[in-house]
């Protein structure tokens, strides 16, 4: 089992900047791809930013140019940087990981944090 804990979702302004970490424990050793996904209300989840084991990174459309995953693999963490952030990033935004090597799937990764909110408002 993995467990995934996200932090540093909270509320901010137009153009603002956060940073969300996601700290993983347990069998970590059989993850190969972490990614992040949102789910604003009344929308489907959707995969933001993913990362592999090896530093490879793919992002939806709307976060190119503006969000960076990144990951310390001394500190079992992985980051998403949001920067230029607008009030259509409001989500609450999810860290999972997967033991399969596909980082861009039809379907969801296998193991979920609990999630944390991220509001942009004026």
């Amino acid at each position: 089992q993995v467990q995934l804990v996200e932090s540093g979702g909270g509320l901010v302004q137009p153009g603002g900047s956060l940073r969300l970490s996601c700290a993983a424990s347990g069998s970590i050793f059989s993850i190969n791809v972490m990614g992040w996904y949102r789910q604003a209300p009344g929308k489907q989840r959707e995969l933001v930013a993913a990362i592999t084991s090896g530093g490879s990174t793919k992002y939806v459309d709307s976060a190119k140019g503006r969000f960076t995953i990144s990951r310390d693999n001394a500190k079992n963490t992985v980051y998403l940087q949001m920067n230029s952030l607008k009030p259509e990033d409001t989500a609450v935004y999810y860290c999972a990981a997967d033991r399969r090597t596909y980082i861009w799937p039809v379907y969801e990764y296998e193991y979920w944090g609990q999630g944390t909110q991220v509001t942009v408002s004026s």
